[in-house]
């Protein structure tokens, strides 16, 4: 299996990220496309618009939080291109906008690949 990070994507580029994808619903504020340095963007992946805005990178909603996106990801048809490329490649970066570095959905995402038999 590949090796499967997490990075704001306001970090800067490294080579060293390998394939790196964008998992946010939303362009992040402030980067440019073309100094982003994504391979692909998978809005589909991230948390719904309805779930994204009822969690508001709320810390007291975290647990209920990620029982609702691993909710989500069970039934997404969207893996179906981020597990591909898993496949494809050795090192995976997933990238994500939110300031909040101990809650949000990568996490959640980063932990449902690792537990996935895909």
């Amino acid at each position: 299996m590949a090796s499967i990070k997490i990075k704001r994507i306001y970090e800067p580029f490294d080579k060293g990220d390998g394939f790196r994808v964008l998992v946010d619903r939303l362009w992040p504020r402030g980067i440019k496309k073309e100094d982003a340095h994504i391979d692909a963007w998978l809005k589909a992946v991230a948390p719904s618009t309805q779930l994204r805005k009822w969690f508001n990178h709320d810390p007291a909603k975290w647990k209920e939080f990620q029982k609702a996106y691993t909710a989500e990801l069970k039934d997404s048809d969207a893996l179906k291109e981020l597990f591909e490329n898993i496949t494809l490649h050795k090192k995976i970066t997933l990238l994500f906008s939110a300031h909040d570095e101990q809650h949000n959905h990568a996490l959640v995402l980063q932990k449902f690949i690792k537990k996935s038999n895909f």
